[in-house]
């Protein structure tokens, strides 16, 4: 779950760069970098910590280049160090520098083909130099001195032979060009943009992981990359596109509506704020199916991206929506917090109850999704040292039962509450009367409803189902044993 912006222009990007990372941070909180190209000569800045703290003034200033990729990284491989910060960058062919977005699931058997066969050495044990390297490995075999458009097309042609997973990337191509890529099965999102120069008469071009990073430069939006997409534009200025694949399928991962997105996001033409109203409203049914004569007071959201379902819930159900906790919005997710016991005083520090809401109350508290209960079971806890008589929870979200492999390091899997688990355990864990589940087949129709031409969504972490078929056995074995907060490393 990173972020990843590139920009050319006629003009100096390095602060649009910075403007559009600041407005993606909510996708990684641990480390961010800019790289930018001036006459063939590569800048790079980058550090672990947030886009305000890694750049300062004069950092910018430094930045020059007419084209600049930039990168705000939540760790799914590798560990958490400068290392592993993006742009990574490899000088044969040209001077190729990356950012990535995703998970490959066979990272480890290219790691060992490219020493191997393709005699390229890799400095860490994160995917996305692996596939700096294969995309660098496959331009060179082109041999080519000033590769064009269907030459650098034939190398992502044959580089998405290799590569096994999700990954939304943006290369920079020294005195070549900025090419933008998205996996053939379209799991992590990518949207391009254009902005007309009306001084210089030229197109600038920019790529991101939302929406909301093109707005704010003031970008028009031409749409989501296709599944195993490339666009290509010159240092010229000349755009070119192509679907590299021959039977890309279109899999958008689902969690983006639920979670991860900014809510006033589009991906795939969908609205990331209506797809979660919708999801209030197939949420609020179901409460009152199941529950009719729950005397619920009020509906509390926990801020923020439950907030829409909330809101939708209350007026499902006739009762007050009310917001219970202010949230500290200088504390991160904590959802991507690196160890329990940081996530745990996360919590306390972020949010803080208004008594008189829960005071003698039944409250019936919203939330997008629970992963491994901890904070639900915090918060509950909160709601009743406040006061409240009864303490019901719902979740926006079904309940998450596997690892996810594309690009969220969620938890290990015997870490995940709902993991062979019952809807009254759970209950029962985080402390709540009640507890209720989103349905899948409603998420799917919640999102589905804003493009009825997605015909299915990337739902591994509810069903288990994953839609790359290079996830075996022991690639989850191995994967489960490297996630848990036992056995994580931070430098």
């Amino acid at each position: 779950m990173c972020g990843i912006v590139g920009i050319i222009s006629d003009e100096e990007v390095s602060s649009s760069v910075y403007e559009s990372l600041t407005v993606i941070q909510h996708r990684g909180q641990d480390a961010a970098g800019i790289a930018t190209l001036e006459d063939g000569k590569l800048h790079v800045r980058k550090q672990i910590g947030l886009v305000r703290d890694v750049f300062r003034a004069q950092h910018i200033a430094g930045l020059k280049g007419k084209i600049g990729i930039g990168h705000v990284r939540y760790p799914t491989a590798g560990g958490v160090s400068r290392e592993f910060s993006q742009p990574l960058y490899v000088n044969s062919p040209y001077g190729i520098s990356i950012c990535h977005n995703g998970n490959l699931v066979n990272a480890k058997e290219l790691s060992l083909e490219l020493f191997r066969n393709d005699l390229r050495h890799l400095n860490t044990d994160s995917d996305s130099e692996v596939i700096l390297n294969i995309f660098a490995h496959e331009l060179q075999k082109i041999n080519s001195f000033t590769p064009k458009a269907e030459e650098i097309f034939l190398a992502v042609q044959n580089m998405h032979k290799r590569l096994k997973g999700a990954y939304s990337i943006v290369l920079m191509i020294s005195g070549v060009g900025l090419l933008a890529i998205r996996d053939p099965n379209g799991i992590r999102p990518l949207i391009m943009g254009k902005k007309e120069n009306d001084l210089l008469g030229k197109t600038d071009y920019m790529f991101a992981s939302e929406s909301p990073a093109l707005d704010a430069l003031g970008f028009e939006i031409t749409g989501d990359l296709k599944p195993g997409e490339a666009v290509f534009v010159s240092m010229e200025g000349e755009m070119s596109r192509k679907v590299c694949h021959d039977s890309p399928k279109h899999c958008p991962c689902i969690f983006e509506y639920v979670y991860l997105a900014r809510p006033d996001a589009v991906i795939e033409e969908i609205s990331v704020m209506k797809s979660r109203l919708r999801m209030g409203q197939k949420l609020g049914k179901k409460i009152k199916s199941l529950y009719p004569e729950s005397k619920i007071d009020s509906v509390i959201p926990i801020p923020e991206s439950s907030t829409s379902s909330a809101i939708e819930v209350a007026k499902y159900l006739g009762v007050n929506y009310r917001e219970g906790f202010v949230k500290n919005r200088y504390i991160g997710r904590t959802f991507i917090m690196p160890k329990q016991e940081v996530r745990k005083k996360s919590v306390r520090r972020k949010l803080n109850p208004i008594p008189f809401e829960f005071k003698d109350k039944n409250i019936l508290l919203i939330d997008d999704s629970i992963v491994r209960g901890t904070t639900s079971r915090e918060i509950v806890e909160m709601a009743r040292n406040a006061g409240a008589k009864k303490v019901f929870f719902a979740s926006a979200a079904p309940p998450i039962r596997f690892q996810n492999v594309y690009g969220i390091d969620m938890a290990a899997t015997e870490e995940l509450i709902a993991h062979q688990r019952e809807d009254q355990e759970i209950a029962n864990f985080i402390g709540a009367d009640w507890l209720v589940y989103q349905d899948l087949e409603d998420l799917i129709d919640c999102a589905k409803e804003g493009n009825k031409e997605i015909k299915n969504f990337e739902t591994s972490i509810f069903d288990g189902n994953y839609v790359c078929g290079s996830v075996t056995k022991e690639y989850l074995t191995n994967l489960e044993s490297e996630r848990k907060d036992s056995n994580k490393s931070f430098n």
